[in-house]
This record gives C-alpha cells, sequence and structure tokens, in this order.
C-alpha cells in the first residue's frame, strides 16, 4: 500500500476483494470498503457492468452512476463462460481476503466461484454473497429488483400519505441497505478471522436487509399483532413531529416532551395552547394533531421556511427547511463535512462521487481514483498470483 494515497491511515487498507458484483448492492458494498482503504479488483464480463451504459452521462463518456458505486477500484475483464476465465478467476482468489459476488443464487457455483470451490483453494477466504431473498428457502432463486423488495418487505405499505396509494422510498433503498449490511458482515468476518485464522461465508439478502432497517414498524407490529399504516409526513407516534408548510417553502419540527411543547406554543405566538387540556400529554397532542398542524401553519403562513425554522432554532425547538438534494450537499459542505470524495484519473477531470460516511481519527478523505475503465487493469492477468502485490487504486495527480 501506497501510504502516501488516499489509503493511509484507513482502517481496511491492505485487505484485498475480489469484487464479481454488479449494478448497485455489490458494487455500494465494496465501494465502501475501497473508502475505507481496501484493494478492491471489479471483474467484469466483455460487456461490461450494466451500470456503465445508465446515464446521466460524464463528459467522457462514462456513467455517473457507475463512477459512484465503483470508485477507488481497479478492473479488469474476465469471461467466467470459459474455462481460462474461471482459472483466473481462482487464481486470484487464491490470494484475496474477501470475494464478493451478487449472482442469483446458484450461479455462482456453477461458475466456479462460489464458496465451496473458493475456500478449499483459500480456506482463510471470506466469501459474500448478497442475492434478493437468500442462498436458501423456496424464494432463493426468485428475481429481485429493489420495487420487488420494497412492495413485500412492507416499506410501501408504511410510505405515503394515509388516504393515497403505498409509495417507493426515492431510492434503491434495498441494494443500497443490502449492499451496507454485506460491508458490515465482511468486517465483522475480517475481525473473527484475526483469532480463528479461518474464513466465513456469509449470505445478505435484500428483503433481509430491508426489514432490518424497519426496527420501529416491525416492533410495533409484533406487539400490537397489527400492520402500521402511513401516515405521510408526520411520526406515527407523536405530535407535533412532521413536516408543515410555511408561506414559503416546508419545514419540519420535532417535539417530544413538554418543555419543547412549551417553546414552540410561545415561539408561534399560542402560548395557551401548552395549558389546553387537548394537548396536555403526547397521546393527546397525536389526538389532536389535525388542530396542532392548523395553529403552526397559521402561524408559518407568512414566513418562508427559512424564517419559520430561524425563530424555532432561537428557541431551542428542533426544526429544519426541507431541503433538496442539491441544497442537502451544499449543506454538508458549509459545516465542513462533506459526505462527497474527488475522484481522479490521469487525463481526465476531476469529479465528485460519495464516500462513506464514518469518521476516523487520523484516517485520509475526501480522494479516491474514479471507477476503472473496462479492462483497464487487465494486465493485472498476466500475472494473477502478483495482482494483489502491485500498486491498487491511487488517483494520479
Amino acid at each position: 500500500m501506497n501510504e502516501a494515497g488516499p489509503s493511509a491511515g484507513r482502517p481496511l487498507a491492505g485487505v484485498r476483494i475480489l469484487d464479481f458484483t454488479r449494478v448497485l448492492s455489490g458494487p455500494y458494498a465494496t465501494a465502501l470498503l475501497a473508502d475505507l482503504g481496501a484493494d478492491v479488483i471489479k471483474v467484469e464480463s466483455p460487456g461490461g457492468d450494466d451500470y456503465r451504459h445508465v446515464g446521466p452521462f460524464l463528459s467522457d463518456g462514462s456513467s455517473a452512476i457507475f463512477e459512484a458505486v465503483n470508485r477507488g477500484k481497479r478492473g479488469v475483464v474476465l469471461d467466467l463462460a470459459t474455462a481460462e476465465g474461471r482459472a483466473l478467476s481462482v487464481a486470484l482468489a487464491r490470494a484475496a481476503d474477501v470475494v464478493v459476488e451478487n449472482f442469483r443464487p446458484g450461479v455462482a457455483d456453477k461458475l466456479g466461484i462460489g464458496w465451496t470451490a473458493l475456500s478449499a483453494e483459500n480456506p482463510r477466504l471470506i466469501h459474500a454473497s448478497i442475492s434478493g431473498f437468500g442462498q436458501t428457502g423456496p424464494d432463493a432463486r426468485r428475481p429481485a429488483y429493489d420495487i420487488v423488495v420494497q412492495a413485500l418487505s412492507g416499506l410501501m405499505h408504511v410510505t405515503g400519505e394515509p388516504d393515497g396509494e403505498p409509495t417507493l422510498v426515492g431510492e434503491s433503498i434495498a441494494d443500497v441497505v443490502s449492499g451496507l449490511f454485506a460491508a458490515l458482515g465482511i468486517a465483522a468476518a475480517l475481525a473473527e478471522r484475526a483469532t480463528t485464522g479461518r474464513g466465513r461465508r456469509i449470505d445478505v439478502s435484500m428483503f433481509d436487509a430491508l426489514m432490518a432497517l424497519q426496527p420501529l414498524v416491525v416492533a410495533r407490529c409484533l406487539t400490537t399483532g397489527e400492520a402500521p399504516m402511513r401516515v405521510g409526513n408526520r411520526h406515527p407516534l407523536s405530535a407535533p413531529f412532521g413536516a408543515f408548510a410555511a408561506g414559503r417553502g416546508a419545514f419540519v419540527v420535532a417535539v417530544l416532551n413538554e418543555k419543547l411543547f412549551s417553546a414552540l406554543c410561545e415561539t408561534i405566538g399560542r402560548p395557551e395552547l401548552a395549558g389546553d387540556p387537548r394537548f396536555s400529554s403526547d397521546p393527546d397532542r397525536l389526538a389532536n394533531e389535525a388542530d396542532l398542524r392548523a395553529a403552526i401553519e397559521a402561524w408559518a403562513a407568512d414566513l418562508s421556511a427559512a424564517e419559520a425554522v430561524a425563530r424555532l432554532d432561537v428557541a431551542g425547538v428542533p426544526s429544519a427547511e426541507v431541503a433538496d438534494t442539491a441544497a442537502a450537499l451544499a449543506g454538508a459542505e458549509a459545516r465542513g463535512r462533506p459526505i462527497t470524495q474527488t475522484a481522479e484519473r490521469a487525463g481526465a477531470a476531476a469529479q465528485r462521487v460519495p464516500e462513506q460516511p464514518i469518521h476516523f481519527d487520523g484516517a485520509s478523505r475526501g480522494l479516491t481514483a474514479a471507477a476503472p475503465r473496462l479492462g483497464e487493469h487487465d494486465a493485472l492477468l498476466d500475472a494473477p498470483e502478483a495482482a494483489w502485490t502491485s500498486s491498487p487504486a491511487e488517483p494520479t495527480r
């Protein structure tokens, strides 16, 4: 590892990951690990990852989405349908610490890169598989896309307006969260291997991951026996806790105790509401949420969302404007904690891509290599046993 490069001081520096994944869930997992210093070699088919062909496209013709989730990796092309491609894959895996794949269950085994085959070659190998419904069970081979998993997990059912239709979350959240849990599982298996000396098979299901992302919804259902319903832009258990309309824009308020409620009432010029029996407790306020909403929005009708939030901030009431993505990115920069990094490639313009959010004291941040061109590092295949000793992906200034 080049300690002068962007991986200097990062906790996974020196960890070698062979990445057979495509599209989103797997590439997102390995991008997070690359951000943490791991050396990731991405294996693509001759046609390349599907995301290479999905816009928006940058000025050099590369896909912004592909660049975002394949940052910091090296890349080779292998045709796993051929004996040579399979042999080279096994050769790379012999010296790897981790293999990640997100084929449909059973495909990796047919290609010779499944757990059984590769762990026999490398007992220290950690082998992570991401799929829609897991490696076992009646739905294992069922095709899964984010929308399918959002629908089956109940997440769509609890998202949206009470009298409206079930609504998709505005991100491919099932893919992203399964990638996140895969990265967590890999980190845990690496820690375990430091003690046992042996690898581990990891099985991550998009469905399982999305269920695990709903602890409060699941807990309520398990306790009451009833499926929670959509409540729109408000909290299902507390009030006032949700989004409100201002004269210009929208803002959110989060009130969870009597002190904050009194401060809110003073701020909106309705101090008497704090003593109103309709609002004497959180359950009472929830039951009469419509009346509270009317009072708050009447106060904000002549204000912009920013002005409303400024007054609430002075009173110590948690609040915020409802920002779009551009404003959120700018806000992160303004707070001195950007959530993007600069991806650099020799001879090309630098670009901004996402970065994992955890800050490690002493670890470098903010700079990574751009995603590999298709087959950019195929020279590694001339001597696959030495691939992990050559320089990992580093930006070239």
